[in-house]
Order: C-alpha cells, then structure tokens, then sequence
C-alpha cells in the first residue's frame, strides 16, 4: 500500500483546523501530520513535519500566508502549497501562484473538491479551483500584455515597498528594518519615482500588481 499524503493543516482559526483535520482523518491515502496557526508555526512545522502538502490560509497574524508561501517555497521547494481561503479574486490568486504556490481552492467548496485537490497537487503538481481559472487566465494575459518592464528595484526599496503596502508608518518601518525615519522616506520617494506613482494607495496597488504583497 502507497504512503499516504502527508499534510500540513495552516489556519488562525482553531475550529477551521479542527474541521478540516477532521474530514481528513476520514481517509486512508491521506495523513495529518501537522497544524500551524499562523505562517512563522506554518514554516518551523514544515521543517519539523517535512509534509508533502501544505493548506494554507492566507489572512493570518504576524506572517501571512503570502509571506509563509514565498518562505517556504524557498526552502523547501518540494513542498507543494495548496492555498485554501476565502478570497476568489485574482489580487489575491496571482501573487500566491508567483510566490511558490501550486494549488487554489475557496472555503466555498466541498468536501469532495478539497480531498481531490490535495490530491491534485500531490500527484499532478498543480490544481486550480474551476470558477477562478478565467481570472488568472486574464491576469497572465494581461501581465503578457504589458509593454513596459518593471523597474528596478533594490532589495531594501523592495523591502520598504512592502511594508509600505502592508500598511505600516514609515516609523514603524524605520523599527523593523532598524534604519532611520528620514532613509525610511527616502526609499518611499525613491520607489515613487522609479515606478512613477504619486502616492500610497498607487503605491499599494502597485505593489500588489508586481505580486510583492496579497491584496
């Protein structure tokens, strides 16, 4: 009999996980070896665990599921990140796809859809629930599309440009990066000018069309 697909159940909401490990326990060809409420636990379980699926939740505290996904993807590019949340719009989808994960499924589906998705990635390396194919197929065409190419960027504006798009006060930024206020604004203005927005909510969207940031 084949090894049954070990699975890392993510999600800040203890009866979501609960639920979910639940109707996993139910079958033979897949096994619950671990659960992480938030994207730091997501990571050291991977490391602990080494499960071959990871379901992971995208709006969690501290690191999101974005964050985890792109860490995890990094360090163990053999995991195969399925995302199970409930946003549908390709501002979210996207940027899972760029940062490392292979699957996506709603909290809308059923039972049935989960088990065959986890098995979907496992097995095939990819699954996308039906409805929102149409819009990452629009968005890959868009991106396609597009004339201009991004812009460089350093990897301490890039750092910056996300936090900025995670929402934090430049002095917050200035405490989490341990670098002044003032160098803090001068990567603001610098990132600005190089992507050719004029403000924060520009910013913001800019940052998620590039896939740095979840929406």
């Amino acid at each position: 009999m084949p090894q049954p697909i070990r699975v890392l159940v993510v999600d800040d909401h203890a009866i979501v996980r609960e639920g979910i490990c639940s109707l996993l326990a139910r079958r033979k060809d897949i096994q619950v070896v671990g659960e992480a409420a938030d994207g730091k636990r997501a990571i050291d379980a991977v490391a602990q665990c080494d499960p071959d699926v990871v379901l992971m939740d995208i709006q969690m505290p501290g690191l999101n599921g974005l964050e985890a996904t792109r860490e995890i993807h990094k360090r163990f590019p053999s995991t195969r990140i399925l995302v199970l949340t409930q946003h549908e719009s390709k501002e979210y989808v996207v940027p899972l796809l760029h940062a490392g994960a292979v699957g996506y499924i709603t909290k809308t589906a059923r039972a049935r859809e989960l088990i065959d998705a986890i098995r979907a990635v496992y097995e095939q390396g990819a699954y996308l629930t039906p409805h929102i194919t149409p819009a990452v197929v629009t968005a890959v065409a868009e991106s396609a599309d597009a004339k201009e190419e991004p812009p460089l960027l350093t990897e301490r504006e890039i750092e910056v440009l996300r936090l900025v798009a995670e929402g934090l006060s430049s002095r917050e930024i200035a405490e989490r990066l341990s670098i002044s206020v003032k160098t803090v604004d001068t990567h603001r203005a610098n990132i600005m000018e190089k992507v050719g927005v004029h403000n924060t909510a520009e910013l913001v969207k800019y940052a998620i069309r590039r896939g740095l940031v979840s929406a």
